[in-house]
């Protein structure tokens, strides 16, 4: 199964630098999943070569424009592109005003149907399930109502043996892959583990947007496999990052360490840094598997 995302935009508050405001695209077995959507979004799909109209689910984490500021435009060309099939939109709740306000002062009427599910930011539920992934918001601290966001894959079935597959009858696969032993009419015994291998474990991906350093959410994200956490500013800046409820640097390696995480990508970069490789040392002298978010680039989670 693919579970993959890509970093549509790594910058806070303004694109500067040839970085855009926060945005990405996670893709869980060709689900396309838009995770914030912050000015020139659509652009950044179309430089990339992934197709929004593949987006049928879009995840907002906060109210504050770098990470909104593209849903209008993404709607309304969706819309001018013909788009018949309905689009989730998960969010905080004033959000949906703020759509219907854009739309109906522009005298627009979707083609397609809006379904939208406002999000609370204080307490960490799960907000989304299908048959390949959950979705749990993450309880974050910020000047505003602000919620990240928890994508598990659920547990896949066992794999079949390629090699044994065709020394059974294809009505007994599906029970073999499930784990169950199958008996044949004549008594004989056929047991999973020996047609079928363990599936692989299945992934999470924690998004954690605006934050500054808070331990009550670190429950929330705790072993999983890849975290992305903003690091807006270097450590030295550390009163300017409480100040503005932003997370250093320093601070996004030690969370990582402390919750456990397997992997961390770090982003939401202040538009002060024209080269952000300080950025990326000052997270690796605590915890070396850091990547930076740089966009157009795509983690295998």
């Amino acid at each position: 199964m693919k579970f993959e995302v890509t970093i549509l935009g790594s910058s806070s508050a303004t694109p500067v630098f040839n970085r855009n405001p926060s945005a990405q695209l996670l893709n869980c077995n060709e689900k396309y999943y838009l995770i914030d959507c912050g000015e020139g979004t659509q652009q950044q799909l179309t430089k990339y070569n992934l197709k929004a109209t593949r987006i049928d689910y879009i995840f907002i984490s906060h109210l504050h424009g770098d990470h909104y500021f593209g849903l209008i435009g993404l709607l309304s060309s969706l819309h001018l592109n013909g788009r018949t099939k309905s689009m989730q939109i998960y969010g905080p709740k004033p959000l949906l005003e703020i759509l219907e306000i854009q739309f109906k002062y522009s005298d627009t009427v979707l083609r397609y149907p809006l379904e939208f599910f406002p999000i609370e930011a204080n307490e960490s539920i799960k907000i989304f399930e299908n048959s390949e992934l959950t979705v749990k918001t993450i309880m974050l601290n910020h000047r505003i109502p602000t919620t990240g966001f928890l994508f598990e894959q659920k547990p896949r079935q066992r794999k079949l043996i390629k090699e044994k597959a065709d020394e059974i009858p294809m009505a007994y696969y599906t029970a073999l892959k499930k784990g169950i032993d199958v008996e044949l009419p004549d008594g004989e015994i056929l047991k999973s583990e020996d047609y079928t291998t363990p599936a692989d474990p299945p992934k999470s991906y924690a998004y954690c947007s605006d934050t500054m350093y808070d331990e009550r959410y670190f429950s929330a994200i705790k072993n999983c496999d890849t975290l992305y956490h903003e690091a807006t500013f270097l450590h030295e800046l550390l009163d300017r990052a409480n100040e503005t409820h932003h997370t250093t640097a320093l601070q996004a390696g030690e969370i990582a360490n402390i919750v456990g995480a397997k992997k961390l990508l770090i982003g939401h970069f202040s538009s002060r840094y024209k080269t952000l490789q300080m950025l990326l040392e000052e997270t690796q002298s605590v915890f070396e598997n850091t990547e930076l978010a740089i966009e157009g680039k795509t983690f295998q989670l």
